[in-house]
């Protein structure tokens, strides 16, 4: 697997707006020092103006070993799907760091988790149950911002595991 580091954003603009869509699926994932995989649900995103950057939103009090494996390795997969289609994108950076929430964050979180769970339920979830496990508190949210140094089609078929293309 190549990655690539360089002055372009590797995030095009159609890719930047599905990541953001109402109610994806969001799950972002590192590796510990034993080489064991620890993963979490994402509550949110963000993607800078200029697409060169992207901030994750977790709940760092469901994912403490997450977020041990991120701050050891940098390395961070965050998996962006969107339920009703099973379109999903994988983005994948070595420079992850833990940061300050923005002003919004909490509300951008809040947000993001409602439009999942009530995406879900309008495929006929049940939503409240649906609102039990996605529950985060507000208080432990942690932001995680990378630049994206590989982004691979992860819709299952044929082309999973294949680099993004315009």
């Amino acid at each position: 697997m190549i990655l690539r580091m360089s002055a372009a954003p590797l995030l095009d603009e159609e890719h930047a707006r599905f990541i953001l869509l109402p109610g994806i699926s969001m799950t972002a994932s590192s590796r510990g020092a034993d080489n064991c995989p620890e993963l979490g649900r994402v509550h949110g995103c963000r993607v800078a103006a200029d697409r060169s950057r992207v901030t994750v939103l977790l709940p760092g009090d469901q994912y403490p070993g997450l977020l041990e494996a991120l701050r050891a390795s940098r390395a961070v997969a965050v998996v962006f799907s969107q339920p009703t289609t099973h379109r999903t994108i994988q983005l994948k950076g070595t420079d992850a760091v833990l940061e300050p929430l923005a002003p919004g964050d909490v509300q951008l979180a809040a947000q993001a988790t409602d439009r999942f769970a009530a995406g879900l339920g309008a495929l006929g979830y049940d939503e409240s149950m649906l609102r039990t496990a996605v529950w985060f508190d507000a208080a432990a949210l942690v932001a995680v911002r990378f630049t994206p140094c590989g982004a691979f089609q992860q819709t299952p078929g044929p082309r999973a595991g294949a680099p993004l293309a315009a």
